[in-house]
């Protein structure tokens, strides 16, 4: 396993760790708390929604495999569409991710790129489906799991999104179960009933030991 400060010749080797967890879990969060440990974050969702928005790189072949419906009046991916859709038909969840999952790659890497030649010590890679990948596991120093209960998945996302505790069991559903999520883990951490102090106190004892 390589080390963040490996140096090949001249070349500093930044930790690359990963970061994963269900809907609802937190995420977010803990990567803005490592970002400000000096980590390079690189959020696939974020990168998907660009590619799926307004112009975005995707937009031609979505329309083109889905059709001018799939969108919105503003040229945008229909999320929501496209969700009830693909629940219907799991073909249809595959197509889309033909087409999203390329783009997404791609900009992972060119972010990873800059962020290595950046001397970043850490590239935090926060992927919401990297347990589901077969990709991932190989390509990472450590993973990181943030966990929770499933009640707080749902109350979190019915408060922050406004679905409704059916629809976000339905995605909690289509995510690796936690159980599988924990096991790929090679440290947790447990977001459940705690304050931003606590969960920032457990991610700075996570940055000491990966020493950021």
């Amino acid at each position: 396993m390589r080390s963040g400060f490996d140096v090949v010749g001249n070349a500093h080797i930044a930790l690359r760790l990963g970061l994963t967890g269900g809907i609802g879990s937190g995420k977010s969060t803990v990567a803005a708390l490592f970002a400000k440990m000096g980590a390079a974050v690189i959020d696939a969702d974020a990168i998907s929604r660009a590619a799926t928005g307004t112009g975005g790189l995707a937009i031609d072949a979505l329309r083109a495999a889905f059709g001018p419906s799939m969108l919105t009046a503003e040229g945008s991916l229909d999320r929501d569409q496209m969700r009830s859709l693909a629940y219907s038909d799991p073909s249809v969840k595959a197509r889309l991710e033909g087409i999203v999952h390329p783009l997404v790659g791609q900009a992972i890497a060119e972010q990873a790129r800059q962020a290595q030649a950046s001397s970043a010590r850490c590239i935090l890679f926060d992927i919401p489906l990297l347990v589901e990948s077969s990709h991932w596991r190989s390509t990472l120093d450590r993973v990181l799991v943030v966990d929770c209960r499933e009640e707080t998945q749902i109350q979190r996302v019915t408060t922050r999104n406004g679905l409704s505790a059916e629809q976000v069991r339905k995605i909690i559903a289509s995510q690796a179960p936690r159980g599988s999520r924990l096991r790929a883990a090679d440290a947790v951490v447990f977001n459940d009933g705690i304050t931003i102090e606590n969960l920032a106190v457990q991610v700075r004892e996570l940055g000491t030991q990966f020493k950021l």
